[in-house]
């Protein structure tokens, strides 16, 4: 059908659409703090999100060196989404630029869909409270399918969720996890220098680098270009 030669613009959510690491943190500190624990610095602890809500708790023990047994972590994950969905979008908002890019690629006839490592329930509340979901053909979490990024199929069923093809989509992430993801599907990737991550994303190998979702057109472009 023409629907699937449309092109495909797949996006992480945090750290790349959204400034989530407000909300993230304090609800990792209002978890330690219930439990005797020292709140996390936030810009110690931005530079630890973007691994999910677990793996954020175990390096939140971790700099309180506590120790705590698996199921205690996972009480504390339970917690932690109970707290996080109530206030998911306290402080959390699109990245400058956000709107108008998705405007553009949906104007010229692009696909728009979302492949994260947040669980799809919250990927779309998150979206749906700020007014964005709507603007996706899907949107797909660590739950969605059997895999989560970096596992290739993560994107590849999010990008046929559209009606689209690998060979005719572009990545856009913030993370090493992004771009492994997509460098093992083969699927061109776009970083942002703005999002979450402890290694600068102009040494994990992305296709190009942008500052603002206003060099994104340019960006896609560019990398099918070079294709």
């Amino acid at each position: 059908s023409g629907h699937s030669m449309r092109p495909t613009l797949v996006f992480d959510l945090d750290g790349t659409l959204v400034d989530t690491a407000a909300d993230l943190v304090a609800t990792l500190n209002v978890v330690l703090e219930r439990e005797g624990l020292a709140a996390v610095p936030f810009n110690e602890a931005r530079a630890m999100v973007g691994h999910g809500a677990r793996a954020l708790i175990e390096r939140g023990l971790a700099a309180n060196a506590a120790a705590r047994s698996a199921a205690e972590v996972d009480r504390l994950f339970s917690d932690y989404i109970a707290h996080y969905s109530s206030h998911i979008a306290d402080a959390s908002r699109p990245f400058p630029g956000v709107s108008e890019a998705l405007d553009h690629f949906a104007a010229a006839g692009w696909s728009l869909a979302v492949c994260t490592n947040k669980t799809e329930a919250l990927s779309v509340q998150l979206l749906e409270t700020l007014g964005l979901a709507a603007r996706f053909d899907a949107i797909c979490g660590s739950d969605t399918f059997a895999a989560r990024k970096p596992d290739p199929l993560a994107l590849i069923e999010t990008i046929r969720r559209t009606g689209g093809r690998p060979e005719r989509a572009v990545m856009v992430g913030d993370s090493k996890t992004d771009i492994d993801t997509a460098l093992a599907a083969a699927v061109p990737v776009v970083a942002v220098d703005f999002g979450y991550t402890t290694i600068p994303v102009t040494e994990l190998g992305p296709d190009i680098v942008i500052s603002h979702f206003g060099e994104l057109a340019g960006a896609v472009e560019k990398v099918r270009r070079d294709r």
